[in-house]
């Protein structure tokens, strides 16, 4: 998402086979059908009087489709295996010449860049669509995505795709106008209508899909703990940005944008992440993702927090929004729990069970995170960067407990830190996500927890043990009654060497300083 920083001020955020086969039946329907649709798609707008035939792509879609559903249907990938890669800002090509890498390394699903039309070579400028009827901006096009969205699903993984549907491009430094995407866009594609036709997602290229009736007031959000202003106005840079005009909720806008997350899907992504999630209506949220563009896919918003419970910004828009939605969203408030436990003088008893103190998200409805894109790319959110060894603590916490989908960010140095680059490949990272598919679906207890360290179990499969501390601790847990394996060798899975073997009443567990430890079966 964009923030209130000076970039705003620019110009230039077990399932699976059944809804995949229910996808290919559902396409083959919409392809019956598309014809018959087509004058009635536009029917409520006065830019767009006269019908249009099917768009030439859908056949091809339809058919793409069917064969993403029979090479899903046909991995042998665990159901239970659920890791996000974050795949932050990556060309459509390099997530494709990655695929199989990706997927080795343990991910089940990646979230990738913004697919529409932008124009700009900063990561912010993705955040800002002109124009969603096609796919076209630095990061690739719709034939780059599609083949993407293929490469990933030959090799068993699924594509999330980031979509923003609060707002439209700020342009307000080249024109005057609301319309979208505007006249100089309309000449490149008239310049060139075989490539942009080829492009196309929905609808006609040949004209501008909205008008200044098709976006809320000219008026910036000046008090962010007022909810309606935060959700009706504009988010602005400060000083005389006009900001980023704010889409209403009518019945054109939610066509068009049902149209182009149905023609995503089409492409055979599963899943979506809802940028800027807190200035949308609920109202606008639930008429978009209507039953027909939830069934098969995975949706979670972006709804920044402070904490949880108690905390105003969770009080204000999160809890409510998971109250107003069937979403899933980010779980700041574990994000924060993490961070706070971690804190000098904090004790890692914060950890026990969050959830109920309301400091989590019920696991259904989390997306946990270590570092999300704002976080070292927004210099309002840098402050929540953890200390490297604290961040690799918090991935095994989060890929070791039970509860929510954990998502793995990785980079391009847009934050000039040098420290996510390739992080996806990390040693321990790829460790870490081999244990967590092994032991899903497990239960888990904590066996013992102090100011230093957190000690659970999942299930009789495995053991995870965190020490945040400078010094070793050694913790004696009573293993009479306990569902752990007596005389059986539990190895960690991070690679130490160390072995866990119960053989009597009790057992002490050892864990170093500042490390952690994932004992499997």
């Amino acid at each position: 998402m964009l923030r209130r920083d000076a970039r705003l001020a620019s110009p230039r955020a077990a399932r699976r086979g059944r809804a995949f086969r229910d996808r290919g039946r559902r396409a083959l329907l919409h392809a019956s059908l598309c014809g018959m649709r087509a004058s009635t798609d536009q029917e409520t707008h006065p830019m767009h009087a006269t019908s249009r035939p099917c768009p030439r792509t859908f056949w091809q879609h339809a058919h793409q489709l069917l064969l993403i559903a029979l090479t899903l249907l046909l991995t042998t990938a665990s159901a239970q295996a659920d890791v996000i890669l974050h795949a932050f800002n990556w060309p459509y090509a390099t997530v494709e010449a990655r695929a199989k890498q990706i997927a080795d390394a343990g991910y089940r699903k990646v979230l990738v860049a913004p697919a529409y039309r932008s124009e700009g070579s900063a990561w912010w400028a993705r955040y800002q669509p002109q124009d969603i009827r096609l796919i076209d901006n630095p990061l690739g096009d719709t034939t780059a995505f599609a083949r993407m969205v293929q490469a990933l699903a030959n090799n068993g993984v699924e594509t999330y795709a980031d979509v923003v549907l609060n707002h439209m491009a700020n342009e307000a430094a080249t024109r005057s106008d609301l319309n979208y995407p505007g006249s100089a866009v309309l000449a490149q594609y008239a310049a060139n209508p075989g490539r942009y036709d080829a492009l196309r997602l929905f609808g006609t290229v040949q004209s501008n899909f909205l008008s200044a009736s098709d976006f809320g007031p000219a008026q910036c959000i000046s008090n962010y703990n007022d909810a309606f202003q935060v959700r009706n106005y504009r988010i602005c840079g400060g000083g005389s940005d006009p900001g980023l005009p704010d889409l209403l909720g009518n019945d054109w806008v939610v066509q068009q944008q049902r149209a182009y997350l149905q023609a995503l899907k089409g492409l055979g992504v599963t899943g979506f992440r809802v940028d800027a999630a807190k200035h949308m209506t609920f109202d606008h949220l639930n008429r978009v993702f209507d039953a027909g563009i939830r069934s098969g896919v995975y949706v979670f918003g972006e709804v920044i927090t402070g904490g949880g419970s108690g905390n105003g910004d969770y009080d204000q828009f999160l809890a409510p929004y998971l109250q107003s939605t069937p979403h899933a969203a980010y779980d700041f408030p574990l994000f924060n729990a993490v961070r706070n436990a971690f804190g000098v003088g904090a004790s890692m008893q914060q950890l026990v069970d969050p959830a109920s103190t309301g400091q989590a998200l019920p696991g259904n409805r989390a997306v946990t995170f270590a570092v999300t894109h704002d976080i070292p790319n927004n210099a309002g959110f840098r402050y929540a960067i953890l200390d490297p060894v604290d961040e690799t603590l918090a991935y095994a916490y989060l890929l070791g407990r039970n509860g929510g989908v954990p998502m793995v960010y990785t980079d391009n140095n847009e934050s000039g830190d040098n420290r996510w680059v390739n992080a996806y490949l990390r040693d321990d990272l790829r460790r870490m996500i081999g244990f967590h598919n092994g032991v899903q679906g497990s239960d888990m207890q904590v066996l013992s927890s102090s100011a230093c360290h957190i000690l659970l179990r999942r299930g009789s499969l495995g053991i995870v043990g965190i020490n945040k501390c400078g010094n070793p601790v050694n913790t004696t847990v009573a293993m009479n009654g306990s569902v752990l394996f007596w005389n059986a060798d539990y190895v960690d899975a991070l690679g130490s060497g160390t072995v866990v073997r119960i053989s009597s009443g009790s057992y002490t567990f050892t864990l170093p300083a500042r490390q952690a430890r994932m004992w499997r079966r």
